[in-house]
C-alpha cells in the first residue's frame, strides 16, 4: 500500500482522510438532530459545542484533504467507464467538496450571528467573523439545514454509485477506496 495515489488505486493518505471525513459527517448528522431535539439545558449546549468542535474539525481535513488532491491526482477511472459516467463523477466530486466546505462554514456562520460564545473543544476560542444579529442567525440556520441535506443527498447517490460499480460493474471503483485493501487486490 502506498502513501500516494497511484494511476489505479489510492493512496494510505487520500483514504485516511475519505474516511475519517465520511465518519465524522455522518457522526455530525447524527449530533446535530440529537442537539436540536433536546430541550434548552446545559446538555443541549455540550451537544452543541461538541458538534460545532467537530464542525471545525471536518474543515480543517477538508481544507487539508484538497490541498493533498491538489498535488496526489485521483487515480484514473476503471476502463470501460462511459465519458457521461466519469463526467458525473468529476461533478458529483466537486458538489461533495463545496458542500464539505460550505456546510461547515453555514455553520460557523449560525454561531458567529447568535453570538453563543464558543470554544472548539472548550478550549480553542473562536474568532468572531459576524456581528450577532437575530434575522441574519435564522437566514444562516435555514442554509445550514438546507446545505447539509443536500450533502446528505449527494453522499446517498456518492454511495449507491460506489455500490453499483462494485455488485453490479464488477469493477474496482469501491474495493480501490477501502482502508483494509492494497493496490494488488
Amino acid at each position: 500500500m502506498t502513501v500516494k495515489n497511484t494511476a489505479d488505486s489510492w493512496g494510505t493518505i487520500a483514504k485516511s482522510f475519505h474516511w475519517v471525513i465520511a465518519l465524522l459527517i455522518l457522526g455530525q448528522l447524527v449530533l446535530g438532530n440529537i442537539a436540536e431535539g433536546y430541550r434548552l439545558s446545559p446538555t443541549k449546549l455540550d451537544l452543541f459545542v461538541w458538534h460545532k468542535s467537530i464542525g471545525v474539525t471536518v474543515l480543517l481535513l477538508v481544507i487539508l484533504r484538497a490541498l493533498w488532491r491538489l498535488n496526489n491526482p485521483p487515480p484514473a477511472p476503471p476502463d470501460g467507464i462511459p465519458a457521461w459516467e466519469a463526467t458525473a463523477a468529476r461533478i458529483g466530486h466537486a458538489l461533495l467538496y463545496l458542500l464539505m466546505f460550505a456546510v461547515p462554514l453555514t455553520g460557523w456562520w449560525v454561531s458567529d450571528t447568535t453570538r453563543i460564545p464558543f470554544k472548539a473543544f472548550w478550549l480553542v476560542p473562536m474568532p468572531d467573523l459576524i456581528e450577532t444579529n437575530r434575522d441574519m442567525s435564522d437566514l444562516a440556520a435555514d442554509v445550514h439545514g438546507v446545505l447539509t441535506k443536500l450533502l446528505l443527498l449527494v453522499v446517498v447517490i456518492h454511495v449507491v454509485a460506489a455500490l453499483r460499480h462494485h455488485f453490479f460493474l464488477h469493477n474496482r471503483i469501491l474495493t480501490r477506496m477501502l482502508p483494509w485493501r492494497g493496490e494488488s487486490r
